[in-house]
């Protein structure tokens, strides 16, 4: 597998995973008829950075990783994860958070936070626990999953340098 900055022209590669994930409207707060354009703006050119992993020419997954506030927050930053459906229980996740957690600190950020994980996305808070990640908040009935209707959203912090 192959981890490398996205270009504009992955932009066609990583949309099909953008819109099956947000699609189905269970870990993502976007608008589940979120457009094409609407998405690369979301995903690929707000961010300071994103990445994508692939294998063969095809993009199996994705991460954006920004700082989370201005200022005096600055040092912080925020990642997102998609994995296609067709690669999930391969380990990408694990490796995406990794390497986003080296780049986060090769840009001099000293912390990483995530602030709106849905707790019935079960994988990811247990993954991101496994990581190193502590949950320091919880939203109650703060997203509403596509199924399972109102669930909490988690904020989870995790202090990077040693």
């Amino acid at each position: 597998m192959n981890i490398r900055e996205a270009t504009k022209e992955d932009w066609e590669l990583i949309w099909p995973i953008f819109h099956e994930i947000v699609k189905a409207g269970e870990t993502y707060a976007y608008e589940t008829n979120t457009t094409k354009e609407q998405a690369e703006k979301i995903w690929l050119d707000a961010p300071r950075k994103t990445f994508v992993f692939e294998e063969d020419g095809a993009v199996f997954g994705t991460y954006y990783l920004k700082t989370n506030q201005a200022g005096p927050g600055n040092h912080v930053c925020n990642c997102g994860y998609m994995v296609s459906s067709s690669a999930r229980g391969r380990g990408l996740a694990t490796s995406m958070c990794e390497h986003s957690q080296q780049i986060a600190l090769e840009l001099g950020y000293k912390a990483m936070q995530f602030n709106f994980v849905a707790s019935s996305n079960e994988g990811a808070v247990r993954l991101w626990g496994k990581l190193g990640f502590e949950t320091v908040g919880r939203l109650p009935k703060a997203f509403n999953h596509s199924i399972k209707g109102y669930v909490d959203a988690l904020v989870m912090f995790k202090w990077l340098q040693t």
